[in-house]
């Protein structure tokens, strides 16, 4: 018997997507994989390609290993979220279309004339959701390291018509970011692992009163989902004498039984 896989996301948009998989064990074991693909296929019309997950989400470009097991080799799409357009190829990017309701979330907390830090921008969905929700944000710093999401992300800035409001950088946000030191109302960290690494330079980014955003991991099993992550912004704040206030937590995704990707919010006082 062919079993739905255990999972998958789908990315593009009616014209052109493509699903992403996770297969059981014994179903790859049995060979069942094009047939799961081709079940997938015939379902949805507008799915051109089936990838499956072969690895997790691994070194500094959070690039997850993926194979082709039915469909069109150019996995390259146009993917439409809250209005705007990004294209992305899954294979050479970070991008998750879980995130949305938490980029937007974001977005609706950003005032008007805010100056936004964005470190680890990817293709630059969240950047392009701040500015289509605050259309009198003043600035959005967008920091990726991997040159692919940094070309991605400029074009997506440019078809979302934003170039006036988000300004690309390419380079690691430790390299790239003195410029705006001091200089910014918010800062947001959206990558779960390793973020807190780089508080002593949103620390600098921040102005007095700027609210950062920092995501990491969350077990239940540690009594509150957030322990792990208010703790790493204690550990920082006493070693560097920075004075601060939580002011927000969320959980955002379940990641596996127990865990979570959680973002804890504060403000630099």
């Amino acid at each position: 018997m062919i079993r739905m896989a255990r999972g998958y996301d789908i990315i593009g948009s009616k014209g052109k997507a493509i699903a992403i998989i996770e297969v059981r064990d014994e179903d790859a074991e049995a060979g069942l994989e094009k047939a799961l693909a081709e079940r997938i296929m015939k379902r949805n019309k507008h799915i051109v390609s089936v990838l499956k997950k072969e690895s997790a989400r691994e070194g500094e470009f959070r690039i997850r290993e993926y194979s082709l097991i039915a469909g069109d080799d150019n996995t390259e799409v146009l993917h439409m979220e809250n209005g705007y357009k990004l294209l992305l190829d899954p294979q050479l990017v970070y991008f998750s279309n879980r995130e949305s309701t938490e980029r937007m979330r974001i977005a609706s907390q950003v005032q008007p004339g805010e100056v936004v830090m964005l470190m680890f921008a990817g293709i630059g969905p969240y950047a392009i959701a701040i500015a289509k929700a605050q259309p009198d944000v003043q600035k959005i710093i967008a920091v990726e390291i991997n040159s692919e999401a940094v070309r991605y992300m400029e074009h997506n800035i440019r078809i979302n018509k934003l170039s006036h409001k988000v300004q690309p950088v390419q380079g690691d946000v430790r390299d790239t970011c003195g410029p705006w030191y001091g200089k910014c109302d918010r800062v947001v960290m959206p990558l779960p692992l390793g973020a807190g690494g780089f508080l002593d330079v949103a620390a600098k980014c921040a102005k007095r009163g700027a609210v950062v955003h920092l995501y990491g991991w969350g077990n239940e099993a540690d009594g509150s989902l957030y322990a792990a992550v208010e703790k790493t912004i204690g550990e920082f704040a006493k070693m560097e004498d920075v004075r601060y206030e939580i002011v927000g937590r969320r959980r955002v995704l379940p990641y596996a039984p127990g865990r979570y990707k959680v973002c804890v919010e504060f403000k630099v006082l």
